[in-house]
């Protein structure tokens, strides 16, 4: 089997590591691309994927800079080889009702949450069209579906990932090419451990399953929809969230 590249934003997040460590473990060389200002972070993530022996490697990019974006993957692939898988898991908060909300608290989370879709999207595309060959998945979000109170500004930018979703898997699934969501839950992350614990606790209460999610039960589903023979699954939004939200 050829040894795939991808390339997973927002990878050295919780959620991140996981989809990175699993990919990895289907046989990927996996690049974990986030912000250079987390040392402290990143130092934790080199330890807990020191044993995939190089697999995993890490590389700055700033997804929310679309020249950035084009140099870094330009950078990757000059190094590993072109990227053939892209998971985009890059994400912010900034969360306040929208009458309390500031243009710049709009501006950012859209920047980061859609605009670095857009920026490593179009990166990839192109090569990953003219090869025959891509997997791109969008990690967006339940709130994207249901919505949530002092989330006009994420739930906007997850449900919009979406509908990027659907817009671009039409464009190159003659290509050999699959766009495709996963919308998570409520997850044992660190953005949900934030969470007050009188809201959490009352989450977790309308989670049908009883409990959060763990990010390997979303991994599990981003490895499964990166695999070679996943390449008649396109345009679907896959809804990991312990029945919180069910859709005909």
């Amino acid at each position: 089997m050829t040894q795939r590249v991808a390339l997973v934003t927002g990878g050295i997040g919780g959620l991140g590591t996981e989809i990175c460590k699993h990919l990895a473990r289907s046989g990927r060389q996996v690049v974990a691309a986030d912000l250079a200002s987390r040392a402290e972070r990143e130092a934790e993530f080199e330890k807990e994927v020191a044993a995939f022996g190089g697999t995993i490697t890490f590389h700055a990019i700033d997804v929310g800079d679309f020249d950035a974006c084009t140099q870094a993957i330009k950078s990757i692939e000059g190094k590993y080889g072109a990227v053939d898988i892209l998971v985009n898991a890059a994400g912010i908060t900034r969360d306040t009702t929208l009458r309390k909300m500031s243009p710049q608290q709009w501006s950012d989370v859209l920047a980061i949450n859609l605009g670095g879709v857009f920026n490593t999207c179009r990166a990839v595309v192109e090569g990953m069209s003219e090869r025959g060959f891509g997997r791109i998945v969008n990690i967006s979000s339940v709130n994207g579906q249901t919505g949530q109170f002092g989330q006009t500004n994420y739930s906007a930018a997850k449900a919009g990932m979406h509908g990027f979703t659907m817009a671009l898997a039409r464009e190159v699934a003659r290509k050999g090419v699959t766009v495709n969501s996963v919308s998570p839950g409520y997850c044992r992350t660190a953005m949900v451990a934030a969470i007050a614990e009188n809201v959490r606790n009352q989450i977790i209460a309308n989670i049908p399953v009883g409990r959060l999610g763990e990010p390997s039960e979303i991994a599990r589903v981003v490895d499964f929809l990166c695999a070679d023979e996943s390449g008649f699954i396109t345009g679907a939004n896959i809804p990991v969230n312990g029945g919180y939200f069910m859709d005909f």
